[in-house]
């Protein structure tokens, strides 16, 4: 690795006048020289111009009980707040079918090499799926779907048998590397037949089928334990206020309220069914939709809180409406890279708001949309979305890791399922988050969103880790 050497006149004067000997690829590490009782950290970076990606750094950084006067971040676990649930990505039809086509030993090493945690490997600990087609789906589908005319309203011809074809393999996959990865899913649509305007595109579920619309979600949850699928929670709609996509449904606060509280609760609550409720599933911009349903006693009593995406509003938001209710957790489920944006742009917004944001406004996931596109950003359905960009481009057996792969992955890697965030504030020109793991591990991802280098301190129960972090770049610190 190619090495260079900086000089920190105020550092290198006040720690005994020793100059820092620093990585050009990994921001630098001041190390000076150690106290008797010495604690080591390990860092992972990456660069937003793409020099260094996902790479672990040669020297470790060193905290000591030496004092220096850098702006310092400040970690305190005795401050807890969320415990964290995971990271990771929608997996959605169009990934599991490019997947499921790569051949056996390309495909069993990409699995392992984002669903297990050993090495180099990313650990992805979460996954959202569709609940039928999605619109990166090559084809439109639900799993009840009937000619014109006809009904079904006790789900008698309820199949999952679309899924069995690209998406339950690799799901049985990825379960057989890490079996405790966590799901949720969600709808794009229900049966065209359910719906005031019978048609996949927009429309709305009719009253008269909100009955059998949670008895849909019940087989659906029943039908994939019985392929030993374990569905975590569900979100009643993609998108509900997002109604002209393929497919899509339009879903009203009002709409979503009533079909929890006189079906969908009911019906799991008689069913046996502990898989959560979560609602919404959509922008930061309209928090008023989960307030109207969570103010609603005999809906609220059966929903475990909201998700979020930041196609619109902001990020600080779900903090807003984590104090408003405490009680409720909080989900990030999507946001997307396109096929316009760059490395830099994404890497950067996306660690800030996707990652760091999310986290510290209460969020128990964080999650990218979408896995897996091809060179075309295909597949999709008719009127889908032809610029969304999956964490892989994946021609044949040949894999393209894109930005959001690392974005997710400087998280999902470190940042294991039960981790509960700390407090530590931003110091200076560094943003941060930072955890505890399961394993007694400290985790603190930071970044360094302006041109220069940016040094500062780390100070955890009384020692000082000094750190140097290149302009745009992230680093995750594991100590």
């Amino acid at each position: 690795m190619k090495k260079s050497y900086l000089f920190f006149n105020i550092v290198s004067i006040f720690i005994l006048g020793l100059s820092a000997k620093c990585n050009k690829e990994g921001g630098g590490n001041i190390n000076p020289t150690p106290s008797p009782a010495t604690d080591q950290a390990t860092i992972w970076i990456t660069k937003a111009d793409k020099s260094v990606l996902f790479q672990k750094l040669d020297k470790p950084i060193l905290f000591t009980t030496l004092v220096n006067k850098l702006p310092t971040i400040d970690v305190d676990d005795t401050k807890t707040y969320q415990s964290v649930d995971g990271f990771g990505y929608t997996l959605t039809g169009g990934s599991a079918m490019l997947i499921n086509k790569m051949s056996p030993t390309a495909k069993n090493h990409l699995l392992k090499e984002l669903f297990d945690n050993t090495g180099t490997n990313i650990g992805i600990t979460y996954l959202r799926l569709s609940m039928g087609a999605s619109d990166l789906d090559e084809r439109v589908f639900s799993y009840n779907d009937l000619p014109e005319g006809e009904t079904d309203i006790n789900q008698k011809k309820f199949s999952i048998a679309p899924d069995k074809v690209n998406l339950i393999p690799v799901l049985k996959s990825i379960l057989a590397i890490n079996p405790n990865i966590k799901i949720i899913a969600t709808p794009w649509s229900p049966p065209a037949w359910m719906k005031d305007n019978n048609s996949s595109v927009g429309g709305s579920l009719k009253p008269e089928y909100y009955h059998s619309y949670a008895t849909y979600f019940v087989k659906y949850i029943q039908a994939m334990k019985s392929e030993g699928i374990n569905i975590d929670a569900v979100a009643p709609q993609n998108e509900p206020l997002h109604p002209g996509n393929n497919p899509s449904m339009l879903m009203t606060a009002e709409q979503q309220r009533d079909f929890i509280k006189h079906a969908l609760g009911p019906v799991f609550k008689s069913n046996g069914i502990v898989a959560k409720i979560i609602i919404y599933d959509h922008n930061l911009d309209n928090i008023n939709y989960p307030t109207l349903i969570y103010g609603d006693p005999e809906a609220t009593k059966y929903v475990d809180g909201a998700a979020f995406h930041l196609y619109a509003g902001n990020v600080e938001a779900m903090g807003t409406l984590y104090q408003a209710f405490p009680n409720k957790n909080l989900y990030f489920t999507e946001q997307w890279t396109g096929s316009t944006g760059t490395f830099e742009g994404d890497l950067v917004w996306h660690i800030r708001n996707v990652i760091i944001g999310t986290m510290r406004n209460h969020s128990k996931i964080a999650l990218e949309w979408n896995l897996a596109n091809d060179p075309t950003y295909g597949p999709h359905t008719p009127g889908g979305c032809t610029q969304c960009k999956g964490a892989l481009t994946i021609n044949n057996s040949e894999i393209t890791r894109n930005v959001s792969y690392y974005i997710i992955a400087h998280a999902s890697k470190f940042v294991t399922p039960g981790s509960l965030r700390i407090h530590s504030n931003n110091a200076g020109a560094i943003m941060n988050v930072t955890f505890l793991t399961p394993g007694d591990k400290k985790v603190m991802i930071a970044l360094n969103e302006g041109n220069t280098p940016y040094s500062f301190n780390i100070k955890d129960k009384g020692k000082w880790a000094p750190v140097t972090i290149d302009g745009k770049t992230v680093m995750t610190i594991i100590w």
